[in-house]
This record gives structure tokens, C-alpha cells and sequence, in this order.
């Protein structure tokens, strides 16, 4: 007599409630994988995923605050066992590279059908790195183009590029928050990576960078 194997415990990080739902009762009617949680914020995701410890937690990337992105790194901190996988509408190369950087081990794209879903859950958990093909296709694409240019400003996301834009304006920290709706930590968040990016080390440098200037040693 052979042992069912125990489902896959996940969790989902998704704001829109429809897509939730509906992902869900899919995931009831699976024997493979058990969904415990839906977390509407990543605030809510990182305050319970320690105690819930799901061991795949799938997460998008456009949350109310937090960001899906900032959710995964500052979890590969707190809970490294947990398999962090993006699941998002947004296929913008610099985003897939963050997400993986930040520490997820897969990205999928939402329109994936749920059983490739299942598939890929399955997939991390046995040491894989699931990816849609579309996004495959924006990895490879990227090493097969010519190196960015000088600026290195292409490979920001759009909100980064707010960001900087509004430090070139002068504003501090907290108008950059209060101006695009988001928290403080967010914005450190994002200059880390605009400093990390553009590999300068002070506001005056990324302003300088920003504007299409060499900084002179």
C-alpha cells in the first residue's frame, strides 16, 4: 500500500481579490499543493509568513505599499526555507531581474493556466526555477543584446526612475514618499537599487547620472 504525498503548503500575495479568489478554488480542487492564506499586502504577508511557514509563497508584484519585490528580499532575510515565486502581469526585463535578485527562485506570468501553476509549484519544490516562456525569452534576450550605455538609466524600472527623478528635483526622502504614495522604507528601498544600478554611492552622483553627466574624479 503506497503513502499519498503530503500536499505542498503555499500561500498567495495578491491585492485583487477576484484573481485570488479564483486561483484559490482551483488550488481546492488540486490534491498537490494547499493554499492556507491569502495576504492582501505584503505588510500582512511579511508579518504572518514566519508563523505560517508555508513552504511556496507566491507573490505579486504591484501591492497597495510595499512592493512584491522589496516582500521577497526582506523574507530571504527573516525566512530563507521559504520558496518565494512572482506571480504578475508585469514582463519588464529589469523587474524580472530584480525579483530574481531580491531572492525568488521562479516568475510566472498571471495569465499562465492554473495547472502550469500547480506544475510549477511543484517544480520549485523540487529545485527548479520555473519561468513562463515569455519570460525566458526576456532572460536570454537581455545577454543577447549590446551592453546599456553609459547612463545605465534603461535598466531602472518606472518606478525608480520617478524616484530619481524627483531626488534630482532636490526633494527629500519624505516628500518622495508623501509625492507617490509610499512608505519611507519603500523609497530607501528603491534608491538602494537606483545606487546599486547605476553604481554611484551618493545622491549628488545619481543626480549627476541622471542628467547625462560624467562624474569627475
Amino acid at each position: 500500500m503506497t503513502t499519498a504525498t503530503p500536499s505542498i503548503r503555499i500561500a498567495l500575495v495578491e491585492d485583487d481579490r477576484h484573481f485570488a479568489n479564483t486561483l484559490r478554488c482551483f488550488f481546492q480542487l488540486a490534491e498537490t499543493v494547499n493554499c492556507a492564506v491569502v495576504f492582501p499586502t505584503a505588510e500582512d504577508a511579511l508579518r504572518e509568513v514566519p508563523s505560517l511557514a508555508p513552504e511556496v509563497l507566491l507573490v505579486d508584484i504591484n501591492l497597495p505599499q510595499m512592493s512584491g519585490v522589496e516582500l521577497v528580499a526582506r523574507l530571504k532575510v527573516t525566512c530563507p526555507a521559504v520558496l518565494c515565486v512572482i506571480l504578475t502581469m508585469y514582463e519588464e526585463t529589469a523587474l524580472i531581474f530584480d525579483a530574481l535578485k531580491a531572492g525568488a527562485c521562479g516568475y510566472l506570468l498571471k495569465r499562465t493556466p492554473p495547472q502550469e501553476i500547480v506544475a510549477a509549484i511543484q517544480q520549485v519544490r523540487a529545485g527548479g526555477s520555473p519561468m513562463s516562456p515569455q519570460i525566458a525569452r526576456h532572460v536570454v534576450s537581455f545577454f543577447h543584446t549590446s551592453r546599456a550605455n553609459d547612463s545605465g538609466l534603461e535598466i531602472l524600472t518606472e518606478r525608480e526612475r520617478e524616484v530619481l527623478a524627483l531626488l534630482s528635483k532636490g526633494f527629500m526622502y519624505k516628500r518622495i514618499a508623501d509625492q507617490l504614495h509610499i512608505s519611507l522604507d519603500t523609497v530607501r528601498f528603491h534608491l538602494r537599487k537606483i545606487y546599486e544600478k547605476l553604481q554611484v554611492h551618493s545622491r549628488a552622483e545619481a543626480t549627476m547620472k541622471y542628467h547625462g553627466r560624467q562624474v569627475e574624479e
